[in-house]
């Protein structure tokens, strides 16, 4: 049996054994017998071989794996693209009055963009400059609620 088949075995195991476990460390193990089973491979001795794979082990876990334990424990609720704009407040930059069908439509900036908006109670005005939440996205409108706990309301009567 050649030299080098035992390593790629033992590479081979570690990396299944890991799809187990996810530590990490029998990963950098599997990889590390890599370059032992390479020095078999062009006639290195077995002390040679498990000089190199010992370096090799210690690299991957001194470098390789504090990097890839920091990927894996950000954080999982990371919201990027229109859902991280929820929450977020806005200012009220075109009015938004109450409509017939209800949810009047205006625009809201939020950040530095502006958007069309929406209100999320049927029957509040918000005039421009109100402090508003965005508490949700539909498409391409922000749905908005007022920030003040009293938001004016269009009473019947008033136009």
């Amino acid at each position: 049996m050649p030299a080098w088949l035992p390593w790629l075995i033992a590479a081979g195991i570690l990396g299944l054994v890991e799809l187990h476990t996810l530590t990490l460390v029998l990963g950098m193990l599997a990889v590390a017998a890599l370059p032992a089973a390479a020095t078999a491979a062009v006639g290195g001795g077995p002390a040679l071989q498990v000089l190199v794979f010992a370096i090799a082990a210690a690299l991957a876990l001194a470098v390789v794996r504090p990097v890839a334990r920091r990927h894996r424990n950000s954080p999982s609720g990371l919201r990027t693209g229109t859902a991280a704009l929820i929450g977020q407040r806005a200012v009220v930059v075109a009015a938004i009055a109450p409509s017939p069908g209800g949810g009047g439509h205006g625009q809201v900036r939020i950040g530095g963009e502006v958007w069309s908006a929406r209100s999320y109670a049927d029957d509040q005005h918000l005039p421009v400059g109100a402090a508003v939440d965005v508490v949700g996205i539909e498409g391409a409108t922000a749905v908005v609620l007022a920030r003040d706990p009293q938001p004016h309301t269009i009473e019947q009567g008033d136009t």
